[in-house]
């Protein structure tokens, strides 16, 4: 009798947590899993005919200003929704950072650029000049001279609405 009760409670823990934890039918919040599955699909979004209404509901969304949707599984999850309302010109890249003021949003060259050598420390002086216009700022022999270099910023474009 004993070995039948144990034979049967290790049965059902057996058993029964697939169905305990597998939903019976995809929910709302599959949708973003589904789009991002047909977006990576290589013959197209709407190649296969399952893929065709998440897709076609996604075109709809992001047509009327939404953002594209998140998709989180057990082991994956996508970025966050958002939309980017700065950018820079080319030689730069947006970095967004949360100084005193609040989020503070820059754009940073993308290669080293000779600066302004009141922008590098002087060796001794303990000084070193800093308004956040050049970032990494040190020096360099440059065609056998010593040059402050660095990389300097800029304000970023706001994107029209």
């Amino acid at each position: 009798m004993k070995n039948l009760v144990l034979n049967s409670v290790v049965a059902a823990c057996c058993i029964l947590p697939p169905y305990l934890t597998s939903p019976g039918r995809a929910q709302e919040n599959d949708w973003g899993c589904e789009v991002i599955l047909c977006l990576s699909n290589p013959g197209g979004p709407t190649q296969f005919a399952e893929c065709r209404p998440p897709i076609q509901k996604l075109w709809r969304e992001l047509a009327e200003g939404h953002s594209f949707p998140t998709c989180s599984g057990a082991t994956f999850h996508s970025s966050a929704p958002g939309y980017e309302p700065y950018y820079c010109e080319t030689g730069y890249r947006l970095k967004s950072d949360y100084g005193p003021r609040g989020q503070e949003t820059t754009c940073v060259s993308t290669a080293l650029q000779p600066v302004g050598d009141a922008f590098c420390p002087h060796v001794g002086d303990g000084y070193n000049f800093s308004d956040g216009s050049v970032q990494s700022p040190r020096w360099q022999l440059l065609d056998g001279r010593r040059q402050c270099m660095g990389y300097p910023t800029a304000r970023p474009n706001v994107r029209s609405q």
